[in-house]
């Protein structure tokens, strides 16, 4: 059972691997943290035979001498008749389940077997980065990209024996090409372009551009994420911003350099990145 706002790369073999060998009627998937207030995923102990012990809140375990700080990683295999007969015994929770290992696995641990599999340990296929990062706000989502833009990402998404595969539409090459009021060439820079991008003499810097994006003449992207088929006008300037789909950004629009007035016309995120809704009309 896997919840959906987490990127990592892991073998889901070996951990089911590892949940038969140990007999348990649950395996959590668990990774090391170094600071245990500073996520949201709960906290956990694990014995020295590798049952988990303790399970709660980020943060509200009470530091132990050579224990290791984990957290679950929404990464759970289950036995599976067993499971669906504890909800049938179980009665419904008191309020809405927030957390499947808070809500429900942690009232299983004095009766059940628990056990902990650690991520990026030496079994089976391990990638090197052991990357793992939880996306549950806009600033964290946008900060996850922005890092694969890093000199060193701390994901490799080249790693050439353990690709990513996802859809992909049959477009024609990313391209940048003068513009043809300027003359200017279209650049860009320390940026990803998907397939069927043209920059026609504008600007991208730092910034990542999803399938069919148009970026017109003297427009300027700036570490923003734009995404399937948004269109930039020309003389356009963009700056901290994720465009959703199918967004045509007006000429000479500013989006990002006023904060204030951003706020009265979209969502800006605490750290002050503005997002514009799919289709979003000017």
């Amino acid at each position: 059972m896997l919840e959906g706002g987490s990127v990592y790369r892991m073998d889901y073999a070996e951990l089911i691997r590892a949940h038969r060998e140990s007999g348990a009627r649950v395996t959590l998937a668990l990774r090391g943290v170094a600071d245990p207030g500073g996520g949201i995923q709960p906290a956990v102990r694990v014995d020295g035979a590798g049952q988990v012990s303790a399970i709660a809140a980020a943060g509200s375990l009470a530091p132990s001498d050579g224990v290791e700080d984990l957290s679950t990683m929404g990464v759970y295999c289950f036995d599976k008749a067993w499971l669906l007969a504890a909800l049938d015994r179980s009665d419904a929770p008191a309020a809405p389940d927030t957390d499947l290992a808070l809500d429900r696995v942690a009232a299983w641990l004095s009766s059940e077997r628990v056990s902990g599999y650690r991520f990026g340990q030496q079994r089976g296929r391990v990638t090197p980065d052991r990357y793992w990062c939880n996306l549950d706000s806009i600033d964290s989502y946008y900060q996850a990209n922005m890092a694969l833009l890093r000199a060193d990402p701390p994901i490799d998404l080249y790693q050439a024996d353990w690709n990513i595969r996802t859809y992909q539409g049959q477009y024609p090459p990313a391209r940048t090409v003068p513009g043809a009021a300027s003359g200017t060439e279209g650049i860009f820079v320390n940026s990803m372009l998907a397939a069927g991008t043209v920059i026609s003499g504008g600007g991208v810097n730092h910034s990542i551009l999803f399938p069919r994006v148009r970026v017109r003449d003297g427009a300027i992207v700036d570490a923003s994420m734009l995404f399937d088929g948004v269109v930039v006008g020309e003389g356009a300037h963009l700056r901290n911003c994720i465009i959703e789909k199918d967004v045509e950004v007006p000429p000479k629009e500013q989006i990002g350099m006023d904060l204030a007035r951003d706020r009265e016309r979209f969502t800006v995120s605490d750290r002050g990145i503005v997002v514009v809704p799919k289709g979003f009309r000017f």
